[in-house]
């Protein structure tokens, strides 16, 4: 009898379970993550059943966060940031500078921390869960108005301070943390996070993005995926091997560096699946360490540091965006989608429970924040939007608001494309096309799937994004959203009709026109009312054909084109503008 490996058995129970819990969190309208914590639990050594291999687990969970950390990077772009930079900067740093100090204050009550690892534990209760922000914005469609860019901006700053703790960690928990020795271990891991960023930025920003163009070159997708993942897993193994840095900290500057290329988008859409799966990973083994003794042991500090997540992170901003003038109702999304905590307070607290900076009993009040911030979402932001309705009943605060509200929040400097056309292809077809729209200087982006017909056009001029438009990270990089028009120069019509849906989610009323090879095609293409024209080329060649032979023989210009009018309108789904 063959037996299987406890290895790959603990895999599947894991992941068969985290399907499973996080389906059922769905279905309560909850985030997935919600579900992989409880799988977690279920299989940890503190619950009756099966137990999972911790130390494999925790393994993965470490590819996991890596793989995490290297997709924040990927997205991580300054002109977010720029673009609310005057509410976001002064507004974050504020909020977890006040809710770390609560938390600080809870863990010197409630544990006796000095001040170091007080400061860890408040932070790890200051930083929202980018997931369940953005989700929780997206539900109610205000990702991408002003609430949503305040949001991602408000994120980033939080990211940001979220990379300076992982840099700061080391120190806290080297031998030199005392008052004495801490100034040189924190000049020590300055200098170790200098060298490797150095590194990174002068040879990495070259060398990664070369060698990721030509594997792209070779038109294999599989090889570029694998060489995504191995650059952020090697670039992330050799900063924790030769620099002393975490593995999920290299892991996010490998993810920087090419998200500032132009292999970014597509780096990004092909690892998704991969970084959702491990990322999954690694709150079951989040949830593993969730102790139900701790908790009941101290309840009460369990409460409190919900409460100062609900005060320090929602609370908090709400406030603080209204100081900031920004409008009352979205003041109230903004706090209401962020006043939780998640991957980046369970990712803080695991490096400084396995550093030694906070001790196992602490993560028992950070799961249960989480957990209960998590489930009240929904309510909190109820309540935040109802507070923006009575401060908005009172006259007194209205005059206030209408006195000191700032300038509208605008979309990000260097997201210009606005009414422009979006042309999906630039072969023989899509070359045509951009020319004809080139020389009378209107706005387009091309998208093109092969890597040397993008590197063509960009030589040519032609604004050109490298990727799979199918793909949700490449085709929002050419803003569908605010497009006016979109031409799918595609051979093939079920990509195209691929391209099309996912277009149409971001902006139900741009206008399409696709190509087609058959009446089949033109049929599955003209399902969309909204195509303004499907160009089948054998139909043009013959109706090109039969203009010229009119003609020829002796019809008039008009009476031809009138003849082929007509033969097009009789031709089977045929769509016209």
């Amino acid at each position: 009898m063959q037996h299987t490996s406890p290895m790959l058995a603990t895999l599947v129970l894991v992941l068969a379970l985290a399907l499973f819990f996080g389906a059922v969190a769905r279905a309560f309208r909850l985030p997935p993550l919600f579900g992989y914590l409880v799988a977690g639990f279920v299989v940890s050594p503190h619950t009756p059943g099966v137990v999972a291999q911790a130390e494999f687990t925790a393994t993965l969970a470490e590819v996991g966060l890596g793989l995490l950390l290297f997709s924040v990077g990927l997205h991580f772009e300054p002109r977010d940031l720029l673009a609310v930079w005057r509410i976001a900067l002064p507004g974050a740093a504020l909020q977890v500078a006040f809710a770390t100090a609560l938390g600080a204050a809870l863990g010197a009550a409630a544990f006796g921390f000095p001040a170091g690892p007080a400061a860890v534990f408040g932070l790890t209760l200051a930083i929202s869960s980018t997931a369940v922000s953005t989700r929780t914005l997206e539900d109610r469609g205000q990702l991408g108005g002003p609430a949503g860019r305040i949001a991602l901006g408000w994120l980033v700053v939080q990211d940001l301070l979220v990379v300076l703790a992982l840099v700061l960690l080391p120190a806290v928990a080297g031998d030199g943390a005392g008052a004495d020795g801490l100034p040189a271990a924190l000049l020590k891991t300055a200098l170790e996070l200098a060298a490797f960023a150095a590194l990174v930025f002068v040879v990495g920003r070259r060398f990664l993005p070369w060698a990721l163009s030509g594997l792209a070159r070779s038109g294999s997708r599989e090889l570029f995926t694998l060489g995504v993942v191995v650059s952020a897993l090697g670039v992330a193994y050799a900063a924790a091997g030769l620099f002393n840095v975490s593995f999920a900290l290299g892991a996010f500057f490998a993810g920087v560096v090419l998200g500032e290329s132009d292999l970014g988008h597509q780096a990004a859409a092909d690892t998704v699946g991969l970084q959702r799966v491990f990322a999954a990973l690694f709150f079951v083994s989040v949830g593993m360490s969730l102790d139900p003794a701790a908790l009941l042991a101290a309840p009460v500090v369990s409460l409190l540091a919900l409460g100062a997540v609900l005060v320090g992170v929602g609370g908090a901003t709400f406030a603080l965006l209204l100081v900031l003038r920004v409008e009352a109702a979205t003041a109230a999304a903004v706090a209401g989608a962020m006043a939780q905590i998640g991957e980046f307070s369970f990712l803080l607290a695991k490096i400084a429970t396995d550093g030694g900076v906070l001790p196992p009993e602490a993560g028992a009040p950070v799961l249960a924040a989480a957990f209960g911030a998590i489930l009240l979402t929904p309510l909190t932001l109820r309540a935040a939007l109802g507070a923006a309705r009575l401060l908005r009943a009172s006259p007194r605060f209205r005059s206030w608001e209408v006195g000191r509200r700032g300038r509208p929040v605008r979309p990000p400097p260097g997201a210009v494309l606005r009414d422009h056309a979006i042309l999906v292809g630039h072969g023989r077809v899509g070359r045509v096309v951009a020319e004809a729209l080139r020389r009378h200087g209107m706005p387009f982006v091309v998208i093109e799937g092969d890597r040397r017909n993008a590197e063509h056009a960009k030589a040519a001029g032609v604004p050109a994004i490298w990727g799979d438009a199918a793909r949700p990270e490449v085709l929002a990089a050419a803003r569908p959203e605010a497009a006016r028009l979109l031409v799918l120069a595609l051979p093939d019509a079920e990509e195209s009709a691929r391209v099309l849906a996912l277009a149409r989610r971001a902006n139900p009323g741009v206008a399409a026109a696709v190509r087609a090879h058959s009446d089949g095609e033109v049929e599955l293409l003209t399902r969309d009312a909204a195509v303004g024209l499907v160009v089948m080329g054998e139909r043009e060649t013959a109706l090109g054909m039969a203009d010229f032979a009119l003609r020829r023989l002796g019809l008039d210009a008009g009476a031809a084109q009138d003849t082929v009018d007509a033969l097009r309108a009789a031709m089977p789904g045929t769509a016209v503008p």
